[in-house]
């Protein structure tokens, strides 16, 4: 069903209300997803993008994968857009609960929401293999080549989720509390390509919402289904 008006009405009664975003909710602020025409995979590299985003790889080769993360993965001037804002908006109003977010890139923090569960982390923040401490992102735009620790000269890694890396128990836990609880959850900007991410919205029971430009997984089970861009869609919504 493709009707906005019944599922703003949806929203404004449901009990608990979930957001489940992906890299599509970013392309409006600038920052590039990963599958489509113009994404980061479909770009040509010596290795595959997955390859370098990948833990093995980052442990092998730290020089070649910090030289494609600081040029292909740090936006640290983005700004949240119309569905970050919207989100944080709904948040505010007790209609939203809480965010589940595929992105590290932190703009719905920047927006306002304070109840976000970062699947696969934050290159916001950055850590030290060696002793453990943590540094922000300019920290590691500033230097060169691979970031070492300014305490111990351990080498600094980004507090993100590689390929080939386990999620966080904790996060993923408070995921699964978070979609249990809901009576609807919002699917949007996502391919739901990415396990084990995207098994939560193939357990999930109650009525569901689908905001992509592109075909998913999701879609025939989905009570409600839009076409569209999810940061006009968010803008348009009257809630």
């Amino acid at each position: 069903m493709c009707d906005k008006n019944a599922f703003e009405k949806t929203l404004s009664f449901a009990r608990h209300a979930v957001f489940f975003g992906g890299a599509g909710v970013s392309t409006a602020s600038g920052i590039p997803d990963f599958r489509s025409d113009r994404g980061i995979f479909t770009q040509n590299y010596s290795f595959s993008p997955e390859e370098i985003v990948s833990g093995r790889f980052f442990h092998r080769y730290p020089e070649k994968f910090y030289a494609f993360y600081k040029s292909k993965m740090l936006f640290p001037s983005a700004k949240p857009n119309a569905c970050h804002l919207k989100l944080a908006e709904l948040e505010k109003k007790g209609v939203i609960k809480s965010v589940v977010t595929q992105n590290i890139d932190g703009l719905h923090q920047k927006a306002g929401s304070e109840n976000v569960l970062e699947l696969h982390g934050s290159a916001l923040r950055n850590y030290c293999l060696s002793c453990g401490a943590f540094f922000p992102v300019d920290y590691i735009l500033s230097s060169e080549g691979v970031p070492v620790c300014s305490l111990c000269g351990g080498t600094v890694k980004p507090d993100v989720v590689l390929y080939g890396e386990n999620l966080d128990p904790a996060v993923l836990q408070k995921t699964a509390e978070e979609i249990e609880k809901a009576d609807l959850l919002i699917v949007g900007g996502t391919s739901l390509a990415v396990y084990p991410a995207a098994s939560f919205v193939d357990f999930f029971k109650g009525t569901l919402a689908v905001v992509n430009k592109s075909p998913t997984p999701a879609d025939e089970k989905a009570d409600f289904l839009f076409r569209e861009d999810i940061a006009s869609f968010f803008a348009s919504l009257d809630v």
